[in-house]
């Protein structure tokens, strides 16, 4: 059985383990220059066959030349690998088995839609693919955690030792797939993180330094810059400058965030460790805004938050949301896995609760509004009231997955009409359509006489025309085949930029803040002891007081344009194509398709561990006969019509969760080239059939599946039927998703 979780609020370890200082934070050295590139020849690789044990080979000759590196303004985001080296083939994909013993369907390169983790053959097939079809064309890999087995069997319970060696071979693989062959270091930077089971026991991770953190330094030696690594021992943070003075990507240690996690409590304490990694990442911020350098922003555990659920301590979605809101002109984007579901969140700046994270009234009247706000909707010191939120299901299945997705669905349904919808909308102007939201009418009244009052100079207001209210986070899916394996390579703006120099596995050319200028020793507040993670700064926030330890940022010059997440410009993410392996026809193991696709069943039941759609099936063939194993395109944000996102700014997703968010109607669609669009923000009906489920296609088996006739017209959304069926890597049948996703 996976580990039950702990009480977040049962200390995990002494107050003295936990004090810790800022002062110990190295300047975090950002690296550039010329760096040479090439194709490498065959890795080492570990390969399991079919149906034996796994075996090691041993080095095929590399390529000796190599040419100058140019930026190509593609990376890779790959996520929750999970290796298990217990894996078998042919195995129980039950919960008492869990791929390790027993007979059953588990596969050659995984067995997909179960619980199970991820074979050898598929983690080296990956890197082979790789190596053979992106390595050369992109700029630099995020990793984001999550690279050791869970442990879900009893009889081999995991260890300190086993979960490193799982994090230093995939590690390894990485400098293998990637190290220059003429000897000069890495071709292009690697940015990892942790994942929460990355470390013993999982979820808990206690403040640094500890056994953890030194450990994971000497793993990652090749990809956490030398003068940060002192640093990185004590809190587990870091960050790279992929283009020198141009991008920088953060690597964020999100476990020290993370609500489960028993060992930490929030990031309002200055002795608290995501307190002090969000007091790094500001002053880190704005000194790139002071150098006119952009910002991508990763970690492990994303800052899921729904109406009743969360994955973050609220004091540190909070302060995060808040750094996000005043670096809005730095920051790119935020991009996490852990979830393993294909989708994206906006962070609602007006969810903001002040007073939790102890901001005074004055700072809080001092902050900029919408652009068409002006006075009338001035942020509410006093508002919006904490909503009690549970934690989220470490493992969730499809139906708690589902609910999931449904509430972020809900908050959409609530989202402002985007001006790009609104024909009529002109900038500085209100863009309603003669809608009127009745949350604004009732606070209007109240504060208009409020707002005569404070007439106080705000920032520059958040401009509406760019919808800089809502922050922007992808969450991409996983290796680890609970669904489908899964990775995505990103493309990126590089106008202007395609000369530029590039990062070099060297000493850093580029500009240094000085130790002085980080933030002076924090000691603990001392007082008299009371209820666990109460303390002075507490008090103060209950009686309306601003907490002493509590910067907060300033935004951005009245004269700053807006940001690369917001304007399209140079290093505006300009989309991405999401590749899949489709196990069920590579495995070759069944005779039919994923998700019930020739005809499976598609009843959906809620259960702790997934045994997959062919648990109670038995292999065709014994030894196993896979086919040749490939990733290939699940979709593209490029050429998707039914998401029809001209980049991936706020503004393009935030226009495509209003339709999803929408109710069903019955206005017109286009269809253009075979696939269907939806228009203005409207419903298609299923006249206007998913793409995917009416055109031909390759079934999940690799049979050709004819044009279906059309269906009678009933309402549906099926922008938002596309949307999960990419959520759960096409692993599921249209029929199921109708039935989830109502």
């Amino acid at each position: 059985m996976r580990h039950s979780t702990t009480s977040r609020r049962q200390r995990a370890a002494p107050t003295s383990m936990r004090s810790a200082s800022l002062s110990r934070l190295l300047p975090l050295v950002l690296y550039g220059t010329a760096a040479v590139a090439s194709p490498l020849g065959r890795l080492p690789q570990v390969f399991a066959r079919p149906g034996g044990s796994q075996r090691v080979l041993g080095d095929a000759p590399g390529e000796a030349a190599s040419s100058p590196r140019r930026l190509h303004g593609k990376f890779l985001h790959i996520t929750d690998l999970h290796p298990d080296e217990f894996y078998k083939v042919h195995s129980s994909t039950s919960e008492e088995h869990a791929c390790h013993s027993g007979k059953g369907p588990a596969g050659t390169y995984g067995a997909e839609t179960s619980d199970c983790d991820t074979p050898y053959s598929l983690i080296n097939a990956t890197f082979d693919w790789i190596a053979e079809n992106i390595r050369d064309d992109i700029d630099f890999v995020v990793w984001t955690g999550d690279s050791a087995r869970h442990d879900s069997d009893e009889r081999i319970p995991r260890s300190p030792a086993q979960v490193q060696n799982s994090n230093q071979l995939i590690a390894d693989k990485f400098v293998d797939l990637f190290e220059d062959p003429s000897g000069q270091g890495l071709r292009i930077p690697i940015i990892p993180t942790f994942g929460n089971n990355d470390i013993l026991p999982h979820n808990v991770l206690l403040p640094g330094p500890n056994k953890w953190l030194k450990r994971y330094t000497d793993i990652w030696s090749r990809f956490i810059p030398q003068e940060q690594r002192h640093s990185f021992e004590f809190g587990g943070w870091f960050y790279v400058e992929v283009i020198p003075n141009r991008l920088a990507v953060f690597s964020l240690n999100t476990l020290y965030f993370f609500d489960r996690n028993a060992g930490i409590d929030d990031c309002v304490q200055p002795s608290e460790p995501g307190f002090k990694q969000l007091e790094w990442l500001r002053i880190q911020l704005q000194f790139l805004r002071e150098r006119g350098v952009k910002a991508i922003l990763t970690g492990h555990v994303p800052p899921a938050r729904t109406g009743s659920k969360q994955l973050w301590d609220e004091t540190c979605w909070q302060k995060y949301t808040l750094w996000l809101r005043q670096y809005r002109d730095v920051i790119v984007s935020g991009l996490y896995g852990h979830m393993n579901v294909d989708h994206f969140m906006l962070q609602d700046t007006k969810e903001l609760n002040y007073k939790l994270i102890g901001a005074s009234r004055a700072e809080i009247e001092g902050l900029s509004l919408d652009e068409d706000e002006d006075e009338d909707d001035a942020y509410d010191y006093d508002e919006p009231e904490a909503a009690v939120r549970t934690n989220m299901e470490d493992d969730m299945d499809i139906l708690s997955t589902a609910d999931y997705l449904q509430e972020l669905r809900s908050e959409w349904s609530k989202l402002p009409k985007p001006r790009s919808l609104d024909d009529s909308a002109v900038d500085g102007a209100e863009a309603d359509d003669g809608e009127v939201d009745p949350e604004k009418k009732k606070k209007k009244g109240k504060k208009d006489k409020k707002n005569k009052k404070n007439k106080k100079k705000k920032g520059p207001k958040l401009s509406r025309k760019w919808a800089e209210r809502y922050q922007l986070t992808f969450v991409s899916p996983s290796i680890v085949p609970n669904y489908l394996p899964a990775l995505r390579v990103v493309e990126y703006n590089i106008s202007g930029m395609e000369e530029a120099d590039v990062w070099t596995d060297g000493p850093s050319l580029v500009p240094v803040l000085p130790e002085d200028e980080l933030p002076p020793l924090r000691e603990e507040k001392k007082g008299k002891k009371g209820k666990k993670g109460e303390n002075d700064a507490d008090k103060d926030k209950s009686n309306g007081k601003k907490d002493p330890n509590l910067v907060v940022p300033k935004g951005p010059a009245k004269t700053a344009e807006p940001g690369p997440a917001y304007s399209p410009q140079p290093l505006t993410l300009r989309g991405y194509v999401q590749y899949f392996a489709n196990l069920t026809y590579i495995n070759n193991d069944m005779t039919v398709g994923v998700g019930g696709a020739d005809g499976g069943d598609d009843n959906v039941e809620s259960d702790k561990w997934r045994e997959g759609d062919h648990s109670e099936k038995s292999p065709k063939t014994s030894p196993a006969q896979p086919h040749k194993f490939t990733y290939q395109v699940e979709y593209s944000t490029f050429t998707d019509k039914i998401y029809n996102l001209s980049d991936m700014t706020v503004n393009s997703l935030l226009e495509m969760a209003y339709r999803m968010g929408k109710k069903t109607s019955k206005k017109s669609v286009a269809d253009v080239g075979g696939d269907e669009v939806v228009k203005d923000g409207d419903d298609a009906n299923d006249d206007a059939s998913d793409d995917e489920d009416d055109a031909d296609f390759e079934d999940a088996g690799g049979k050709k599946k004819k044009k279906k006739d059309k269906k009678k017209k009933e309402e549906q959304n099926q922008v938002w039927l596309h949307f999960l069926r990419h959520a759960f890597v096409s692993s599921v049948s249209i029929d199921k998703l109708k039935k989830i996703g109502d």
